[in-house]
């Protein structure tokens, strides 16, 4: 597909797609958040059992939509190369070969292979899969990243780091509505320190300058009917000389050469590094999203730099790299008990053969990799049928299709968050549910994942 429109290719997809897709999108734009008969109030006290294993967050988005066929839900036919080594762990079949290192770590592995999206078009579910809901919905305008609603329920601003980092990405959904403390700090780590934290006069002329500005702004600030974006300032200039000059905070992104090359030598593994840093540092950072490219595979998929098993520098090899690398050390730490990791992306790809570029195009069944946080490893979720097309057996509690809103509901209830929760604070006067609800359909945890 070279352009993702709702043209030709739309119009070629299961009619139930189609409708599900308008059902969703339509349902949203016109504000069915709630299920019909059900106030705000009831879903706010709700009070939802919740997991609670998990003290932190690492979300890998694997931006361009990975092949979940080659991958977390693999699938062996003529396209299957020898190279792939297929091996099955516990419930799962594992390409060993293209995934080498996180195959030691299958123990600590479960997959959700019943994972479908809503549509196929990369900017849509981007957005959807970061702020767990329709972005052409009412709500979207004001709507956070999963991260800030967890920057909000449990950051610590007494901490020195903010409770939600964004590594190698420029942008993306923010913090919505949401306080300016929870909005996500992008960060584009390289080993070499945290950039634009020195001052061109040094520490004690910053000192100096920082002090004279605080002098001058005392009256303003004392002037409280001016309202909160003043004190917002003051928490910001705060927070960001916290940073500055920060021994510890050196200590996460100042990495040397032989670490970077155990990690890959690559964007994707100088991120894991500094996440695992941040987790060791317990400096206040709670959620860290890394986005990892390159798994837009229209052609050629298993040759060069895409799923090449043969080939160290491919997009498949270096992200085994890294994150096989991430788990292990977070393994040794003891901190994997403790943190929950997830790996997907926007949508899956076509199945079966490759097509007439070698490569795979954009589908709307995709499967999504867990670790961490005491979920249970060597467990697949969920079945499809033998080229992974369509879900042949949800294999959870709700007995369908996984949405990203249940993705989202899984993330806060491990993290001991109630997804029932609603905030009365929101600039619409609408309630914001933290995981909407949507035609009469709710979303929940896959608790399946923990073994129940």
């Amino acid at each position: 597909m070279k352009k993702e429109t709702m043209g030709t290719k739309f119009w070629k997809r299961p009619a139930m797609d189609r409708r599900v897709f308008f059902r969703h999108t339509g349902a949203a734009v016109a504000g069915s958040f709630f299920l019909p008969g059900r106030t705000l109030e009831t879903i706010a006290q709700a009070g939802a059992p919740v997991k609670g294993t998990a003290k932190y967050v690492v979300f890998v988005n694997m931006t361009g939509g990975p092949s979940h066929t080659d991958t977390f839900d693999l699938k062996e036919g003529a396209w299957t190369l020898k190279e792939m080594e297929p091996t099955t762990y516990g419930g799962i079949r594992w390409p060993r070969g293209l995934f080498p290192v996180l195959a030691e770590h299958m123990d600590s592995i479960a997959v959700l292979r019943s994972v479908r999206t809503y549509a196929v078009v990369h900017g849509i579910m981007q957005t959807w899969i970061q702020i767990g809901r329709n972005p052409l919905s009412g709500l979207s305008s004001i709507a956070p990243h999963i991260g800030s609603v967890v920057a909000r329920e449990l950051g610590d601003k007494t901490k020195v780091l903010p409770a939600f980092l964004s590594l190698n990405s420029g942008g993306g959904p923010s913090q919505g509505y949401l306080e300016p403390s929870t909005a996500p700090f992008y960060v584009n780590p390289g080993g070499g320190g945290l950039g634009n934290t020195a001052s061109p006069v040094g520490a004690a002329g910053l000192d100096r300058r920082y002090g004279l500005l605080l002098d001058l702004d005392a009256e303003t600030r004392a002037l409280q009917e001016i309202g909160p974006v003043v004190g917002e300032m003051e928490q910001f200039n705060l927070t960001a000389r916290a940073l500055m000059y920060n021994p510890d905070v050196d200590k996460v992104f100042v990495y040397d050469a032989t670490e970077r090359a155990r990690y890959g030598n690559t964007g994707f593994g100088n991120a894991c590094i500094a996440a695992r840093n941040l987790l060791r540092s317990n400096l206040g950072t709670r959620f860290v999203q890394i986005n990892v490219g390159g798994w837009d595979m229209h052609t050629n998929i298993y040759t060069g730099g895409a799923l090449n098993p043969t080939n160290a520098g491919s997009v498949g090899r270096t992200f085994d790299l890294a994150l096989g690398r991430l788990i292990g050390d977070l393994k040794a730490d003891g901190l994997l008990g403790q943190t929950l990791i997830l790996a997907m992306g926007e949508f899956g790809r076509t199945t079966g053969m490759p097509n007439s570029g070698a490569g795979r195009d954009h589908h709307m069944q995709q499967a999504v990799m867990v670790a961490g946080a005491g979920v249970k490893g060597g467990l697949g979720i969920g079945r499809t049928n033998d080229v992974g097309s369509v879900i042949m057996d949800p294999g959870w509690s709700r007995n369908r299709e996984i949405r990203p809103e249940d993705i989202e509901a899984t993330i806060y209830s491990a993290l001991g968050i109630d997804y029932t929760k609603v905030y009365r604070d929101d600039p619409l006067n609408r309630g914001f549910a933290l995981v909407p609800t949507n035609q009469g359909e709710e979303y929940g945890p896959v608790d399946e994942l923990w073994g129940a």
